[in-house]
C-alpha cells in the first residue's frame, strides 16, 4: 500500500546510538581489565610462571593471527602482524630502555608505523589474506621492516630523525617517551577507527580502535616491562575478540537490517517456556514497491521496518524471518497483552514517510531526471498467535501466526489478525 505522508528519519536516534555504542563494549572491558588488574597480576606471578611476561603477549598475538586466518579476516591479520612486529622489536631492541640511539630509533619508527598501518586498515575494505590486496599489505609491512633495518645498519642515520622533531611548537612536552609525531598519529588513528566503527557498526573497526588505544598505553609505558606486556596482550585480545564478534554477527545477524536472523530465531524458540506469543509481519505489496521504486529503496524500507520493530513494547524481540517477513517473539505474554503494542507498531510504520526517487535503474539517467520528490509509505500486515492447549510447540504457534498473517492480507492488509 502506497500513500503520501509526512517524512521522518529511517532509524530512531536512540536505537542508532545503542547499536554504535555496543561495538565498543568488548574493547572497553578488555582495556579496563588490563589497566586495573594486569600490572597487579603480573607483579604477583609465582616464579614458575614468570615466563608469561614474555610468552603471554606472544601467545595472545598468535591467537589473534590464528583466528584471523581461520575466518579470512585480512584487516585483523595485518593489524595483529603490526603488533607482533612491535613486540619483536621490543624484545630485540628496546626492552632494556631507550638509552642508545638504535633503540630510540626503532621505538620512534614503531610509534609511527603501527598507527599508520592500523589507520589505513580501518579505512580499507575487507580484502582477505591470500589475495592480491593481502600481498600488497604484506609488502607494506615488509617495506617498513626493511626501512628500519637499513637505517639501523647505518644506511642513513638521519633518515627518521624527523620523527623526534616537535610537531607543535610552543606546546609543553608531555612526560612520555612517545614522540609528538607518534602521539598525533595514534590520536588520529583512534578517531578514524572509532568513526568507522560507528558508521559501519563494525566490531572489527572497534577492535582496531581499541588496539590502537592499548598500543598507545603500551608505548607510553615502554620503560615498564610488565605494563608493556599487559597492554600489548590487551591489544591482541581486542583484535581476536573482534573476529569472534564479527563471525557471530555474520552467523546470527541479518546483514541488511541488523536484526537477529532466522538461525537466532530457531535457537530462541527452543528456549521458550509455556507462555508466549509470536507475531508474523509482512510488508504489503513489497514486490510491487521494488518493481516501482527499485531495490535500493526496497532495502531502505526493510531497514526502516526493522528499526521500528526493535522499538516494539511488551518485551518483544524482533527477527528477520526472510525476504520482507519479520517475526516478533513475546516471551511470557498472551495475545491480549501485546495487541496494543503491535497495533501501535503497525500504525507507526504506515505513517512513516519515505522519499521515492525516480524508478530508473541507470544511475546517470536517474541523476539527469532527478528525484520525483514523491512521498510514499508502506504498510504491514500482522498475524498473531499464542501457545495454548492446541498449539503446544513453538513451531505450531509460528505456523498459526503465519496463517493469521494470510487472514490479515485477505481482510485488505494493513491490519492485525489472530
Amino acid at each position: 500500500m502506497l500513500a503520501a505522508t509526512n517524512f521522518s528519519q529511517v532509524e530512531d536516534v536512540p536505537t542508532s546510538v545503542q547499536r554504535a555504542a555496543a561495538v565498543f563494549l568488548a574493547p572497553i572491558v578488555i582495556l579496563a581489565v588490563a589497566h586495573y588488574f594486569g600490572p597487579f597480576i603480573t607483579s604477583h606471578l609465582p616464579s614458575s610462571l614468570a615466563g608469561l611476561e614474555v610468552w603471554g603477549p606472544a601467545m595472545a598475538l598468535f591467537l589473534g593471527c590464528a583466528l584471523a586466518a581461520t575466518f579470512n579476516r585480512g584487516r585483523i591479520m595485518f593489524a595483529t602482524l603490526s603488533l607482533a612486529g612491535t613486540y619483536l622489536a621490543y624484545q630485540i631492541q628496546f626492552r632494556h630502555g631507550l638509552g642508545n640511539s638504535t633503540a630510540r630509533l626503532v621505538f620512534d619508527a614503531v610509534c609511527a608505523f603501527v598507527p599508520f598501518n592500523l589507520t589505513l586498515l580501518s579505512l580499507a575494505g575487507e580484502r582477505g589474506i591470500f589475495t592480491f590486496y593481502g600481498a600488497r599489505r604484506a609488502a607494506v609491512l615488509a617495506l617498513q621492516c626493511a626501512l628500519i633495518l637499513w637505517v639501523m645498519r647505518g644506511g642513513n642515520p638521519d633518515a627518521l630523525a624527523w620523527l623526534q622533531a616537535p610537531v607543535l611548537t610552543g606546546v609543553a612536552a608531555l612526560d612520555s617517551p612517545i614522540p609528538q609525531a607518534g602521539m598525533l598519529l595514534m590520536l588520529l588513528g583512534m578517531i578514524v577507527a572509532a568513526t568507522c566503527a560507528v558508521l559501519r557498526r563494525s566490531a572489527l573497526d572497534a577492535g582496531i580502535a581499541g588496539a590502537l588505544g592499548a598500543f598507545a598505553m603500551a608505548s607510553h609505558m615502554v620503560l615498564q616491562p610488565p605494563h608493556f606486556a599487559v597492554y600489548i596482550s590487551a591489544a591482541a585480545a581486542m583484535l581476536a575478540v573482534a573476529v569472534l564478534q564479527h563471525t557471530f554477527r555474520l552467523a546470527f545477524r541479518d546483514e541488511l537490517t541488523g536484526l537477529p536472523s532466522r538461525r537466532a530465531l530457531n535457537e530462541r524458540m527452543m528456549a521458550l517456556g509455556h507462555c508466549y506469543t509470536i507475531a508474523m509481519l509482512d510488508v504489503d505489496h513489497f514486490k510491487q514497491f521494488n518493481d516501482t521504486h527499485g531495490h535500493a529503496l526496497g532495502d531502505h524500507v526493510l531497514r526502516m521496518v526493522a528499526a521500528k520493530l526493535e522499538q516494539v513494547g511488551g518485551g518483544g524481540r524482533a527477527y528477520r524471518f526472510g525476504g520482507e517477513e519479520f517475526t516478533v517473539v513475546f516471551p511470557g505474554r498472551h495475545v491480549h497483552e501485546v495487541w496494543s503494542q503491535l497495533e501501535a507498531l503497525r500504525a507507526e510504520i504506515a505513517t512513516h514517510g519515505i522519499v521515492a526517487r525516480h524508478p530508473l535503474r541507470d544511475k546517470e539517467a536517474a541523476e539527469r531526471r532527478g528525484s520525483s520528490g514523491k512521498g510514499v509509505s508502506v504498510t504491514v500486515s500482522v498475524g498473531v498467535a499464542e501457545r495454548n492447549d492446541r498449539l503446544t510447540s513453538p513451531d505450531d504457534v509460528l505456523r498459526a501466526a503465519d496463517h493469521a498473517l494470510y487472514r490479515a492480507k485477505d481482510k485488505g492488509r494493513n491490519c492485525l489478525s489472530m
